[in-house]
């Protein structure tokens, strides 16, 4: 059985090494855990194997320290060398199924979507949580999937069985609609690392979240 995911509705940041900018990595993930992220994401794209790893056990190490969950984007070769808590692959990487034997017992894995084919094909892959978006637009990619609105969240949500993590231009002042959308979980990039106090950021998201 894998690690459950934090209670409903629950904050996902994913720290993208390249939206960090100066910012070290080890202290902004301890930031964010320290703030009560639960579950946080690393990503890194187009890094060197060994740079990617480096930093996937900088960002572990804080997490760990800071009780949270790391998930390793992409990489699962990097989340099984590092003992990491679970993966999150997107369309083109490794399918969930042929991943899914090389992680130890108990590791999250997570797949993301973008339209209602790909969510009815997550349906039949071993993973955790479904990941749908972009909700809203977003620049942390530099070739976005199209938006797929809040409409798009309640679709995936009586399509699938599984926890719902939203992705995509979420603030905290939509946070909440997403959630009513029936999202379990949002997962938020420049939204919270734009933050100059990134604790503080993620209390303000979890206070949105619940709708306080």
């Amino acid at each position: 059985m894998a690690r459950p995911l934090p209670p409903r509705p629950f904050l996902y940041p994913i720290v993208d090494v390249e939206a960090l900018g100066d910012r070290a990595l080890g202290p902004a993930v301890a930031a964010l855990a320290a703030g009560g992220a639960k579950i946080i994401q690393f990503r890194a794209k187009g890094l060197a194997d060994r740079r990617f790893l480096d930093l996937a056990a900088e960002a572990l190490a804080a997490a760990r320290a800071g009780g949270a969950m790391l998930i390793v984007n992409d990489r699962p070769d990097v989340a099984v060398i590092l003992g990491a808590d679970g993966v999150h692959v997107g369309q083109d990487d490794l399918a969930p199924r042929q991943i899914r034997p090389l992680l130890p017992a108990g590791s999250l894995l997570g797949v993301s979507t973008h339209d209602v084919g790909q969510l009815e094909r997550a349906a039949g892959e071993p993973v955790d949580y479904v990941a749908i978006g972009p909700v809203f637009s977003t620049r942390t990619k530099a070739d976005p999937d199209p938006v797929v609105g809040l409409e798009m969240v309640r679709r995936a949500r009586a399509l699938s069985a599984r926890p719902l993590v939203a992705i995509g231009g979420i603030t905290e002042a939509s946070a909440r609609t997403v959630v009513d959308a029936g999202a379990d979980g949002v997962a938020v990039v420049s939204a919270l690392l734009s933050q100059a106090d990134l604790a503080a950021a993620v209390r303000r998201f979890a206070a949105a979240l619940a709708g306080a």
